[in-house]
């Protein structure tokens, strides 16, 4: 047997590095300016522990200077700058992290100020995504020490020497390659601060070199950062005032209507976590696809939407979550699995659902206001997350046709367990009206996601039924004084010509003399009717759903019908009173509508010629 090492040929690997390590383009600006950020803060700890002599004064500053004419972009900061030797090591060596090295060194510092957020010490490299050619000027913060110039082209080939610059810090200069030439409008630079630096905790200046200043005049840019550097998600929650929540919504989302209400995250064990979430006013179920969680480490945006942070029924919400323990992967633009990753995403499950729970039990009124646009994210919650289920089972409403609230425990309390519901007031009207007369107001479930969901709490309570109000004829509908069988008979047998196959009659005595007829389909082919339709009209191994005409043998018009001897006439009527049913019911379309009107027509002909 024989041993040997991998080889690393370093000209293969650093076009890897520049091509493929980062998903989008725009992130070698999060990079640099990451890595000016770690400048300053590590000199800051520096300070405070009393091994750099910094002035309380000292303006730290990220300045990101655009010169188009120059076809230049330069990220400059007054942190703590480079030795020769510091830049071979970080610079010259592929992964070699100076953040790593300083936290290492300095780990047991009770002084927690600053964030280092470096860790593979890849970020550099990808200047080279965007620049032909690459220059470091820097200066270190060490008595004595000289600066250094440094320069590449993104080979494996560099020239350094003595710089000439005269103040501490850091200057990256990327000459802009022509496929990268966007990043000289400073627009353009602007938006991808804002996107990926806007809370960095160091001011960020951007600076066109090229603007020409007036004498007596201030540069403004110079003079007004672009990020804010104490973020709403940061300061305690008894600090912070509505109004102010409101503004950090508006500003990071650009969304001006109002959200109903917030959960402000904000943790320190067993992990660091910060962050603001926002349940926002839905107009219907669909819209709230449109929500976004940002996710930020250490006040630098990572991403939109990381499922393995945010579960998936979370991301209908807006907000933003700061996690500086996330295992982030090399590029730090998605996670590495991990059950730390996990953890996280309980907690704020578990958050969102304590808020939902004291929200209605110290405001149960504002809650109900609320149900209309927060229902679909809750639906969806215990539909994905069983646990989400359990957490606000309890707080479950159900809007009745009057406006007033149920929950799912008055319905698993009560003597009779079946809850009717309408899902199409005006279709549906009919059976409201002969439920309310016999004291059964039903709720409204009008969304599609209600089907699934009606179906779910079934499973979840064995003893509750979910019935559509057009499913059944139940007893309490009708008459206890039963028709004759001669009648029922009779009824059948005019109806029965004019039915499509797949409809079944029958003929009962309702409570109610105002129905002529209506439809019932079960709830149970309905339910897989619609299953059915939903994947494309897949056979589920049932039979074809068929409806159930039902016709009121108490309802006057009927059984005037069945007194008629002319068959034309007899025949007219009892298609009217078919087609009546099917328009109440809204399956009257087409030809079908056309003949309905042209028949009612002839009907007010013949009442009009018999005056």
């Amino acid at each position: 047997m024989s041993k040997g090492s991998i080889k690393v040929n370093t000209e293969n690997l650093l076009p890897i590095i520049k091509k493929w390590l980062y998903s989008d383009k725009d992130i070698f600006l999060r990079e640099l300016v990451s890595n000016a950020q770690d400048a300053v803060m590590k000199l800051k700890k520096l300070a405070a522990i009393g091994e750099a002599n910094i002035a309380d004064s000292e303006d730290f500053r990220i300045d990101v200077i655009v010169n188009k004419t120059a076809k230049t972009l330069k990220v400059c900061d007054n942190g703590i700058g480079m030795t020769a030797d510091e830049v071979d090591k970080y610079i010259n060596q592929v992964a070699f992290s100076g953040a790593e090295d300083f936290i290492a060194k300095y780990e047991n510092s009770k002084d927690k100020e600053g964030e280092i957020i470096g860790h593979f010490g890849l970020g550099f490299y990808s200047a080279f995504m965007v620049s032909k050619s690459v220059e470091i000027d820097t200066l270190s913060y060490a008595d004595g020490a000289k600066s250094v110039h440094w320069e590449s082209d993104g080979g494996t080939e560099f020239d350094i020497e003595d710089g000439t610059k005269e103040s501490r810090g850091t200057v990256i200069t990327l000459h802009l390659n022509e496929d990268s030439e966007e990043f000289l409008d400073v627009v353009t630079v602007r938006k991808t601060l804002i996107k990926y630096c806007g809370f960095l905790p160091v001011n960020i200046y951007l600076i066109n070199e090229e603007k020409e200043v007036k004498d007596g005049e201030e540069d403004k840019n110079a003079n007004t950062p672009i990020n804010d550097t104490h973020p709403l998600w940061l300061k305690n929650p008894s600090d912070c005032t509505e109004e102010e929540y409101k503004d950090f919504y508006r500003k990071v989302f650009m969304d001006f209507n109002e959200p109903l209400f917030h959960i402000h995250l904000n943790v320190d064990f067993p992990f660091n976590l910060k962050g603001i979430l926002y349940f926002p006013k839905l107009n219907h179920e669909f819209q709230s696809i449109e929500g976004q969680i940002k996710l930020f480490n250490n006040q630098v945006f990572i991403a939109d939407n990381i499922k393995e942070v945010i579960p998936e029924y979370l991301m209908l919400l807006k907000g933003v979550i700061d996690c500086p323990d996330l295992p982030l992967n090399v590029s730090r633009s998605f996670l590495q699995n991990d059950g730390y990753v996990t953890k996280v995403s309980n907690h704020i499950t578990k958050k969102v659902a304590d808020k939902l729970n004291s929200l209605y039990k110290t405001e149960k009124e504002t809650y109900e206001k609320y149900w209309d646009d927060i229902n679909p994210f809750v639906k969806y919650g215990c539909l994905r997350d069983d646990k989400f289920y359990d957490r606000v089972k309890d707080i479950l409403l159900f809007k009745d046709i009057d406006g007033a609230y149920k929950t799912l425990k008055d319905f698993t309390d009560a003597d009779v367990k079946e809850v009717y519901y309408v899902t199409d007031k005006d279709a549906q009207a009919q059976y409201i009206d002969l439920l309310k007369a016999d004291g059964i107001t039903p709720v409204l479930l009008p969304d599609m996601l209600d089907n699934h969901f009606v179906s779910y709490l079934e499973y979840k309570n064995s003893d509750i039924k979910f019935k559509r109000v057009d499913s059944f004829i139940g007893d309490n509908l009708k008459d206890n004084k039963e028709s004759e069988e001669s009648v029922k008979n009779k009824i059948t047998e005019i109806f029965k010509d004019i039915l499509d196959k797949d409809t079944k009659i029958e003929v009962s005595p309702l409570k109610s003399e105002d129905v002529s007829a209506l439809f019932v389909l079960s709830e149970e082919e309905r339910r897989m009717a619609e299953m059915s339709k939903m994947f494309g009209n897949m056979d589920f191994g049932v039979p074809k759903a068929g409806e159930t005409f039902v016709v009121n043998s108490k309802n006057p018009l009927v059984l005037k019908i069945c007194e008629i001897e002319d068959s034309d006439t007899k025949n007219l009527l009892a298609r009217q009173v078919y087609d009546m049913a099917r328009l109440s019911h809204k399956t009257l379309s087409g030809d079908d509508l056309t003949a309905f009107l042209k028949r009612s027509s002839d009907l007010y002909m013949k009442l009009a010629d018999n005056k």
